[in-house]
């Protein structure tokens, strides 16, 4: 293969047709594929390592205004109408993200279909009208998303919670922006953007199901463009998370539930140990067999809704616990979660839960990538944000290598970090979470 010519790289990968392969084309753009040849559908994302704390406070919300709009009409697309009827048209399904790091187009269509798709999704991104009228228009729909965002406290209080995690930085903000930044937003605003980030060393194609590479490269290949070229401008480095003078966003608000999540500051997805605070994250709040559901619903009944969550960027992360809950209660079922949140670095677990931990994290990612979709989205995002595809096989050996030590020597050390926590509810006064969270 030629110096100027794509280069391809074929990893093996169990569980898909025998590999899955990566070429990076000469404009920088990596096309991924896995067949999956008794799959039905083939599904597609085009991902671009760019997201919301690449913003300032002015362009608060721009890369997700951004998705809206190329949804509005594109070259041989030329309607809202046209784009999601050719997908629609055959049975497939079109649709967006917006994230901190990383915005993303995806459609799963019929096998046979990934042409279609292809021409779909690259016209919208690479060949978007953003007209202005069409760009008026669409400044409403995204503020009535985040008015529907704000009057939902069960979702609300995650936005206060990354504010109060982050305080004063992108990473705090909502992924949405505010209402101002969003009436703000003009055409030359948005092609700026995309000049900026929309390059093709910033994108990854990611293709899993009912196709071969070759094929996927006939379609994708002469579809791939660029906005813009050179390097894109850096993201502003997470802040330090340690001896923060507020600890807790609270809104007092007539509501029926408290919604209370806390936490402590996490890990990157980077860091050696996130493998050991995903393990630490399935004992204490994942599914119905953890600590804290059998603790807060089933032994004291203290809430419906009780979970814990990780959330990992390049250079910060968080562990949060979030909980729903009678307002009456509110203050004994912060205190449960915060004692079983203590316990893991003071006990060492044992045996028979590490082992349960461990085969619980196992089967979740394999049931997790039997779907087109998942395994699409699994090895594309991967690719985008670390520069490194861990196939199922390694993620599985590296789960098997946490000890019950290790989880305890990482939940410690997030203890050092002190706790944060965000609360929705009628209450009048927040003295008494506040007193919470006090080491």
């Amino acid at each position: 293969m030629s110096a100027d010519g794509p280069a391809t790289l074929t990893p093996t990968v169990p569980g898909v047709d025998g590999a899955y392969r990566l070429t990076r084309l000469p404009s920088g753009a990596r096309i991924i594929t896995a067949p999956m040849r008794e799959r039905a559908s083939v599904a597609v994302a085009v991902m671009f390592a760019v997201g919301s704390r690449y913003e300032d406070d002015r362009t608060a919300g721009l890369a997700h205004f951004i998705e809206h709009m190329v949804f509005k009409g594109s070259t041989r697309y030329p309607t809202a109408k046209a784009i999601s009827e050719a997908v629609e048209g055959v049975g497939g399904v079109l649709n967006a993200a917006t994230d901190k790091e990383a915005t993303l187009f995806w459609a799963k269509v019929p096998a046979g279909k990934l042409p279609l798709a292809a021409d779909v999704l690259c016209d919208m991104v690479y060949n978007a009208a953003l007209d202005s009228n069409e760009l008026h228009k669409e400044r409403q729909v995204v503020i009535e998303e985040l008015r529907m965002y704000v009057d939902n406290p069960q979702d609300y209080v995650h936005t206060l919670f990354d504010e109060v995690m982050w305080p004063d930085h992108p990473l705090g903000r909502d992924t949405a922006g505010t209402e101002a930044t969003v009436r703000s937003f003009e055409r030359d605003d948005c092609l700026q953007y995309l000049r900026e980030h929309y390059h093709g060393d910033n994108v990854v194609i990611s293709v899993a199901g009912a196709i071969e590479h070759e094929a996927a490269l006939d379609a994708l290949q002469p579809l791939v463009g660029a906005w813009g070229e050179g390097p894109s401008p850096a993201a502003p480095p997470a802040p330090a998370t340690t001896g923060g003078k507020e600890r807790l966003r609270f809104l007092n608000k007539r509501t029926e539930q408290a919604n209370i999540v806390l936490g402590t500051p996490g890990l990157s997805y980077l860091d050696e140990d996130r493998f050991v605070i995903d393990m630490l994250n399935a004992v204490l709040g994942e599914g119905m067999s953890s600590r804290l559901f059998l603790s807060l619903r089933e032994e004291q009944a203290l809430a419906y809704d009780v979970h814990s969550f990780t959330i990992k960027h390049r250079d910060a992360g968080a562990l949060g616990v979030y909980v729903g809950c009678e307002p009456k209660r509110a203050t004994k079922a912060a205190e449960a979660a915060i004692h079983e949140l203590t316990a893991l670095a003071e006990r060492r677990i044992g045996d028979a839960e590490l082992t349960k931990a461990r085969e619980y994290s196992k089967g979740r990612l394999m049931l997790q990538l039997e779907g087109t979709s998942s395994l699409c989205n699994y090895l594309g995002q991967q690719e985008l944000l670390t520069g490194e595809i861990l196939l199922p096989d390694e993620v599985v050996r590296r789960i098997d290598a946490v000890s019950a030590d290790d989880i305890m020597r990482v939940a410690r050390t997030l203890r050092e970090g002190g706790l944060r926590a965000a609360v929705i509810g009628p209450f009048r006064a927040p003295e008494r979470f506040e007193s919470l969270l006090v080491a």
